[in-house]
């Protein structure tokens, strides 16, 4: 038996497939800067605290719920349950909208027990070296605690950020128009399913490749500083 592969049936869809990437890009970025600060807050409240006050026990309660509920359930069933389970109760979003708020709320989870391993690692006498130069505890955490915790954890919060990027593909599922939407679309007209995901995987192993270069620099260069 012979099979015959014909990749420019894909290819010459590629309209589709740029705005599939473009869609995948845009919706890891966004997701990225706001999960990214969420698991920072997070990881604060259920740190030890630094500075002068802790993060009341309420508060470490609803944080530590939120990160074990997220990470112990399938991230598809968080995105079903925003787009299909919300509207239920008068909340409906549209499709991208709600891809983005289940992978801002999916990073954000994982980030912040990524986050707080680098934070609880801190030493305490730096912590108390900065309050002794009057440092308030918003000071004392964004300039001295979190560029040095970032810089120990930012291997596996990349890690963790390329992930969600791939987990964007099941987005496609409530009919965003990321990437493996667009593969869906290609094969549904031509029939070429294999040449299709073929494609369509190159472009996510290129896509992380990248991502986890970038990232790798930006940090470095942006985030936690290079001397």
């Amino acid at each position: 038996m012979r099979i015959e592969l014909d990749f420019g049936a894909v290819l010459s869809e590629w309209p589709l497939l740029l705005t599939g990437v473009a869609w995948t890009l845009a919706l890891t970025v966004a997701a990225v800067l706001v999960g990214t600060l969420l698991g920072i807050g997070c990881a604060w409240v259920r740190g030890r605290g630094f500075g002068d006050t802790l993060a009341p026990g309420w508060l470490k309660a609803v944080v530590g719920g939120y990160v074990e509920l997220i990470r112990n359930t399938p991230f598809i069933v968080q995105l079903f349950f925003i787009f299909f389970g919300l509207p239920a109760a008068g909340f409906k979003l549209s499709a991208e909208t709600a891809s983005f708020i289940a992978m801002v709320i999916n990073l954000g989870a994982y980030a912040t027990e990524i986050i707080r391993a680098g934070l609880e690692a801190t030493p305490k006498g730096q912590i108390e070296a900065a309050v002794s130069l009057a440092l308030n505890r918003v000071q004392t955490f964004v300039w001295v605690v979190l560029p040095p915790a970032l810089k120990r954890v930012w291997p596996s919060l990349v890690s963790q950020i390329v992930i969600v990027m791939l987990g964007s593909s099941v987005c496609g599922q409530i009919s965003t128009p990321e990437l493996s939407y667009a593969a869906d679309l290609i094969q549904s007209r031509n029939f070429r399913s294999f040449e299709a995901f073929i494609v369509v995987g190159g472009i996510y192993l290129l896509l992380s490749m990248l991502m986890r270069q970038v990232l790798n620099w930006a940090g470095a260069r942006f985030v936690f500083g290079r001397k």
